[in-house]
């Protein structure tokens, strides 16, 4: 499954929706602009128990795309383990929480509060049982009834 993720997920991000989602925080017109960071949450279990199951998808997109752009996760942020990495000009920052997944709203809701940033730059990779195994979805939006994990406001 790992070489799935590596080979599907990681040039998708980086090269096609990284390069053409650019936008600013500052209006077009503005002499400085600056580029907002994309946050990426790759949601799973801490723990060997649960390493290279389905549950644990949403870390080995993270591994994936990070081990693509030769970065690793090392540093301990707001209750995930974190890294940064820009690509073609836009900053990308990368998350992995290590609480479990139910709890996994304390550390994002606050890197997205911390970065303030608006819900269109997050990102978050779960595993999905009612996609079949291999399958990606991607949705502009959350729904209900889906994951269950702990929602915090940001």
């Amino acid at each position: 499954m790992r070489a799935k993720l590596r080979m599907g997920f990681a040039p998708f991000l980086s090269k096609l929706y990284i390069s053409t989602c650019r936008t600013s925080s500052l209006p077009p017109s503005s002499s400085s602009s600056v580029i907002q960071p994309w946050l990426f949450i790759g949601l799973g279990n801490p723990g060997e128990k649960y390493q290279s199951t389905r549950h644990n998808v949403g870390f080995d997109m993270i591994d994936a795309f990070a081990e693509s752009q030769g970065i690793s996760l090392t540093t301990h942020h707001f209750k995930a383990l974190f890294g940064e990495v820009v690509v073609d000009g836009v900053p990308v920052l990368l998350a992995k929480p290590q609480t479990y997944i139910n709890l996994s709203g304390e550390s994002a809701g606050a890197l997205a509060a911390y970065y303030k940033l608006p819900l269109h730059r997050v990102i978050v990779a779960y595993d999905d049982t009612d996609l079949p195994c291999g399958v990606l979805r991607l949705q502009p939006k959350g729904g209900y009834g889906r994951h269950n994990g702990k929602h915090l406001p940001c």
